[in-house]
């Protein structure tokens, strides 16, 4: 079962795309240091934007990086 806090942010990235909100930067993983594609809910605060990273896209061919539930 999904949690929660993970079906919350889910509609926070859904709300962020129907009002055209998202944006995919390009960023250093913390660890690593190799770049990372990362979507992005943009807020704003004043004239600041403010963003609010989700995930990354994977590398290579998803379909081998995840499992589907059993």
């Amino acid at each position: 079962m999904i949690p929660d806090h993970i079906r919350a942010n889910f509609q926070t990235l859904m709300r962020a795309a129907e009002n055209g909100d998202l944006a995919l930067m390009e960023c250093s993983d913390a660890e690593t240091g190799a770049p990372r594609y990362v979507i992005c809910a943009v807020g704003r605060n004043g004239g600041e934007y403010l963003f609010t990273p989700f995930g990354h896209l994977a590398e290579g061919n998803p379909y081998e990086a995840y499992r589907p539930p059993e």
